[in-house]
């Protein structure tokens, strides 16, 4: 475990006082590859901004088991559940080579953009970027199931 690194590119539009204070809230870890990092539904705790490796977001097929998504590497944010309630994980999240992320604490994230309305509409930004990312790798994603059910 190692000090965050404030300088973390995906926080870039955030001032040196908002992302000091995002980054304290997390530790730097180092993941092997094939670590599950959460299963859809469990509780979003956390979240992750990867700094190397690529970590696969997968969501449970009946019938296929677990299908991956997309792909998240580095400079990217992986988990965005964590900020609407129930707080509940929509997808699953498992690393496919040694992966390095720094983990924040999203109850304490949840408290900082709470109290800092500009830094919780800089940090929504940084979320709805990424979701809609998402949302188009997924939609992508399915309609190559669906063109290729085998």
């Amino acid at each position: 475990m190692t000090t965050p690194d404030p300088g973390t590119p995906l926080l870039a539009g955030l001032s040196e006082t908002q992302r000091s204070a995002v980054t304290a809230t997390g530790r730097i870890e180092d993941y092997a590859a094939g670590t599950r990092l959460f299963d859809e539904s469990g509780d979003a705790d956390r979240c992750w901004i990867v700094i190397s490796g690529h970590v696969a977001v997968d969501t449970h097929v009946p019938h296929r088991g677990p299908v991956t998504l997309q792909s998240v590497g580095p400079g990217e944010l992986l988990g965005w559940s964590w900020l609407i309630p129930p707080y509940r994980w929509h997808f699953g999240a498992v690393t496919v080579t040694p992966t390095r992320a720094l983990v924040l604490d999203a109850g304490q994230v949840r408290t900082l953009v709470e109290a800092d309305p500009a830094l919780g509409y800089r940090f929504t930004r940084i979320l709805l970027e990424t979701l809609v990312n998402r949302l188009q790798a997924t939609r992508l994603r399915l309609l190559d199931l669906y063109r290729n059910p085998a």
